[in-house]
């Protein structure tokens, strides 16, 4: 991961002290003393070493999760307030000239700027990412079989169980129990389960296994990107146990796995359809969906609940070439930042984060429970309880 913004992480930790130096350091009359000058200059090239030791590790990220928090902790709290202050003071200097004053203002905003980051990355390594939320959605359709007016459904998105093994266990047991606590009809996993490798399972599997096994509802899931192996630096042999593996302990705790499949739900004389296709969407991540395979032998006229990863693919295939009334996706973690309804992703999808509605269909994208990076502001991990109504 590190090795993927390698070259901005060191212009980040290089580029402040470069200009601190020059700006406020090197014309001083009276030199700062070594106590201050040494430590400040071996905390930078700590940091690069500490850079490239991770940047040179094959996996995507380390087997040992610890050494990323530890690593976006330091990041957070020591270079990027630097990074911004440098910037504001940079601009605040240009202005000074510009206007040919001499109270650089820059330094005043680029301090509480600063101060204001530091507080976001302690409280988005530590308080938000063991929050959750519960968001109720009630949609209303014309064609839903009379018998399943009212059914309750749960979805929970992109859990990473890696990234809550050790510190935040609890966390995630929490939001089983209260996924389970919605009693549901039916409970969809709409990807992500891990970050890179099938032993981030066991350690929570019988914390997973609860919902098929105590909340007596059914539970479908799908694939997503990270579940495919490709963040494991290993051999394509390896790395096809390693999904497959991943697929196995679904089933075993009594998952329902779809891979281009469907399943019927009967409430009496009527029906609805539960689909999950693999993933599909953006061409950078897997592109293994296959949506005539999925709906294979399924009516026109049936009710389908659509389970689907990347939500780029409601565009792309799902809208247009079927009459799906209900995608759920996940992906997106809703940018993991959200300040004042701006989120990261809206920058580079269509529908990122909530309720999507075109001629009568719908999309909802979940933010998700988790992330490969246990970061949270302002984007809540969340579960999804969404009620069908017959209008």
């Amino acid at each position: 991961m590190i090795a993927r913004i390698f070259i901005w992480v060191i212009l980040l930790i290089t580029l402040p002290d470069l200009y601190l130096y020059f700006r406020y350091v090197r014309h001083r009359t009276q030199p700062i003393r070594w106590w201050i000058i040494w430590p400040w200059g071996i905390v930078s090239v700590g940091m690069i070493v500490y850079t490239v030791c991770l940047a040179s590790v094959k996996n995507f990220i380390p087997n040992n999760f610890a050494w990323i928090e530890l690593y976006l902790f330091l990041i957070g709290v020591l270079f990027n307030p630097k990074a911004i202050f440098s910037v504001c003071s940079f601009l605040g200097t240009l202005w000074c000239r510009l206007r040919h004053t001499r109270i650089n203002q820059g330094n005043r905003v680029g301090a509480v700027l600063a101060g204001l980051s530091i507080f976001v990355f302690i409280y988005g390594l530590t308080i938000g990412p063991r929050k959750l939320k519960v968001t109720h959605v009630n949609l209303y359709f014309d064609d839903l079989p009379a018998s399943f007016d009212g059914f309750k459904l749960v979805q929970f998105s992109d859990a990473h169980v890696g990234t809550f093994n050790r510190f935040m266990d609890h966390a995630l047991k929490r939001d089983m129990d209260s996924i389970m606590a919605q009693k549901a009809d039916m409970i969809c996993f709409t990807g992500d389960l891990v970050n890179t490798r099938a032993a981030e399972i066991y350690l929570c599997q019988t914390v997973l296994a609860q919902l098929a096994r105590k909340s007596g509802a059914p539970v479908y899931s799908i694939l997503g990107n990270h579940d495919y192996s490709v963040y494991l630096a290993a051999t394509p042999a390896e790395r096809k146990r390693n999904e497959l593996e991943i697929q196995h302990l679904e089933r075993q705790m009594g998952w329902k796995l779809l891979k281009n499949d469907h399943a019927v739900i009967r409430r009496g004389d009527d029906s609805i359809v539960i689909a999950g296709e693999e993933n599909g969407g953006s061409r950078k991540f897997p592109r293994k969906s296959n949506l005539r395979r999925t709906l294979k032998g399924v009516g026109k006229k049936a009710f389908i609940v659509m389970l689907q990863h990347d939500p780029t693919a409601w565009d792309d295939s799902i809208r247009p070439y079927s009459h799906t009334q209900l995608t759920l996706c996940g992906h997106t973690h809703a940018g993991q930042v959200e300040i004042f309804g701006l989120r990261p992703t809206q920058l580079v999808y269509r529908e990122d984060y909530g309720l999507y509605e075109k001629a009568g269909r719908y999309l909802y994208v979940s933010s998700g429970l988790g992330g490969l990076i246990p970061f949270r502001f302002g984007a809540t991990p969340e579960i999804v309880v969404v009620t069908l109504h017959r209008k």
